[in-house]
């Protein structure tokens, strides 16, 4: 029996895909010989997703929606319900698990030689180029109403309008870039040294015991970037239920990160947030400016007023290279995490946008 993080890769399925926390099923597409953009083949690759709602007849009303770093398709369910936006009454949503988030091919769940620390890297472009085979396979579509995601599914928002400019009529990325910053990046170096300065990380060939001390020293740098200074000032943290600070570190961040989230699997997630870029898509030459002018979905951008590493300013950059674009940004002192689902205000003015948005004509009328 083969095994890694303490399950049987026989069963490319965690654990955790098969419990009753779901609101749907969850489905897995086949990719077979998956061949990433820097030359490495995943044999037997696949993509585990969620839809909502019913493709209707002249497959005119489908959104994906992408997941976010560690999230899984669960995850992204606070935006989807009756009277929303995103209504299954009205759309088909279709919600795929990025490549490298335990669900969908991943470290720790793909067989010798390339499991574990021997993963390939996995750029924003390839994540996107495998949603493109399951939303054209699987279903026969041929055009998007819609591309929308928070954080890391605000990268893969992006990328889906410039590789496949005659196919996405809108975009709302939200919380998220085009393109990764130096400032971004530098944040990403001091979460990745946090894990892996843990002695029982044993450079990703860790067995059954993952490397707690370094997931916990992960969260607790995480947590001075995913909320803002006010955030904390104003102790926000109360109204979801956290008795103090420490208790918020431990119960929220640590919680968050001990929740099932394989230390390779984050590691293979930010390595593709380190290296996003639009313009690495081919054809650009490492453009960004181009590939951003290249997009003709109308696009709404909504970046967090206060968020630490997706600053507005980077995201009016980007619009005004774009050509239908609008950069509406999300007030308040909730940071990155305006676009988790946990501040009803920040839900309601996203939800609003989004409804606006898909009342307008799409880029390609």
């Amino acid at each position: 029996m083969v095994r890694s993080g303490g399950w049987d890769l026989l069963n490319p399925v965690p654990p955790v895909a098969k419990a009753s926390r779901f609101m749907t099923d969850h489905q897995i597409f086949d990719l077979g010989d998956f061949t990433t953009q820097h030359g490495a083949t995943l044999r037997g690759a696949f993509l585990t997703y969620a839809t909502y709602g019913e493709l209707n007849a002249d497959k005119s009303n489908a959104i994906v929606y992408p997941t976010w770093y560690s999230g899984r398709h669960w995850d992204n369910e606070w935006l989807i319900g009756p009277g929303m936006a995103l209504d299954p009454a009205e759309y088909f949503i279709i919600v795929p698990n990025m490549i490298g988030n335990g669900l969908s091919s991943s470290p720790s769940n793909t067989l010798q030689p390339y499991d574990r620390a021997r993963f390939p890297d996995i750029t924003v472009y390839d994540q996107v180029a495998a949603q493109y085979r399951l939303v054209t396979e699987r279903f026969g579509i041929e055009r998007l109403a819609l591309v929308t995601g928070w954080s890391m599914g605000a990268g893969q928002t992006y990328q889906w309008a410039v590789s496949y400019p005659d196919m996405v009529e809108r975009i709302a990325p939200f919380c998220g870039s085009a393109r990764t910053s130096d400032h971004n990046k530098v944040f990403l170096e001091g979460v990745k040294a946090a894990l892996t300065a843990d002695s029982a990380f044993a450079g990703g060939w860790y067995g059954e015991h993952w490397p707690t001390s370094g997931l916990r020293a992960l969260a607790r740098v995480y947590a001075g970037w995913g909320f803002s200074q006010a955030f904390y000032w104003e102790k926000e943290y109360e109204k979801l239920g956290y008795t103090s600070l420490e208790d918020f570190l431990i119960g929220f961040w640590e919680g968050f990160f001990l929740d099932g989230r394989d230390p390779n699997n984050l590691l293979t997630m930010l390595w593709t947030w380190q290296h996003g870029d639009v313009g690495r898509t081919p054809g650009f030459d490492g453009d960004t400016e181009a590939a951003l002018a290249s997009i003709k979905a109308t696009a709404l951008v909504m970046p967090a007023e206060k968020d630490l590493y997706f600053p507005p300013e980077d995201e009016a950059w980007a619009v005004g290279h774009m050509r239908h674009a609008e950069l509406r940004v999300i007030p308040g002192i909730w940071g990155h995490f305006a676009g988790h689902g946990s501040n009803p205000e920040d839900t309601r003015f996203i939800d609003a946008a989004l409804a606006e948005l898909l009342g307008k004509p799409g880029g390609l009328a």
